[in-house]
């Protein structure tokens, strides 16, 4: 069971300096990559070369992942020749968490060097044309808890880690989309990538039909219940974003379907369809130069 203390502490500048020393001192890794294992993912952090494994209820000040599909571990070690640290399994509003600690993994990997963040995620597709299986590159996102003022970076603003008021029209990075586009062209994966809206909201509870017909109004091409917060505080703290949505359902649009959106879906879909997310991580990650993660 998790405690009030998993809650409530753990988010300030010095606590994430100090998780990032513990991480630093027990690792002989510096990551310039971080990355993020969505639902039925995980299988990303295994392509990792030499990897040392941290389990989350052993890191100070680190949440629990208490959901299933999400393994709970922070694997280190290196992909492609680039040193990396890979989260197998994230945290959601939905676990109870305020927003500031299921963000926090974001700024421990600033301050241990981290440039470039990769995020994926399982999501429900809203466009019509969109098909299970289909990998969407994140354009843009909607942020639907922030409308009701639960950001990340509500509260006092520490300008060690960034500015009060951060640009978000920038939050994916152009080069890296285009990066991804390219690669997905020479792996012959061009049929099954789309490039879309990302719309988070709070969960656990699958969309309504109403929901999910006025969120594709809207202009949101995908929804789910992550990525969209842990890119608002890698983009204050000056990292770069790159994210993917794995398409393991579609939105149920119609008052007459008979269709039930469920998580085992999700899961499936996820193995089915991650050698290929792996591989277009992998090569992305390949082409990264190590001094600024630019290409």
């Amino acid at each position: 069971m998790l405690s009030m203390s998993d809650f409530t502490s753990g988010v300030s500048y010095e606590e994430c300096r100090a998780t990032a020393d513990w991480l630093l001192a027990n690792t002989q890794v510096r990551p310039t990559v971080g990355i993020v294992c969505g639902s039925g993912l995980g299988g990303l952090a295994e392509m990792l070369k030499d990897p040392q494994v941290f389990k989350y209820s052993d890191i100070p000040n680190f949440p629990r992942s208490t959901v299933h599909g999400h393994a709970g571990q922070l694997v280190f070690g290196t992909l492609k020749g680039k040193p990396c640290v890979c989260m197998q399994g994230r945290f959601h509003l939905y676990e109870g968490y305020p927003i500031q600690k299921i963000t926090l993994p974001m700024r421990v990997f600033k301050l241990m060097g981290v440039e470039t963040m990769i995020l994926t995620n399982a999501a429900g597709g809203l466009n019509q044309d969109y098909k299970v299986g289909d990998v969407m590159i994140i354009k843009d996102h909607i942020n639907m808890p922030g409308f009701a003022g639960i950001n990340p970076l509500a509260g006092p603003n520490d300008d060690r880690f960034g500015v009060r008021f951060p640009c978000m029209s920038d939050a994916y990075d152009r080069e890296l989309r285009q990066l991804a586009q390219d690669v997905a062209s020479e792996l012959g994966y061009t049929d099954f990538l789309r490039e879309g809206v990302y719309c988070v909201l709070g969960g656990p509870s699958f969309e309504t039909i109403a929901e999910c017909r006025m969120l594709h109004r809207l202009g949101a091409d995908a929804v789910g219940m992550s990525t969209a917060h842990e890119v608002i505080v890698a983009r204050h703290a000056g990292m770069r974003c790159f994210a993917l949505s794995l398409i393991t359902n579609r939105a149920v649009m119609d008052y007459d379907s008979q269709e039930k959106a469920n998580h085992e879906e999700v899961l499936e879909t996820g193995r089915q369809r991650a050698a290929q997310v792996e591989k277009l991580v992998s090569t992305i990650v390949a082409r990264l130069e190590q001094n600024n993660n630019s290409y």
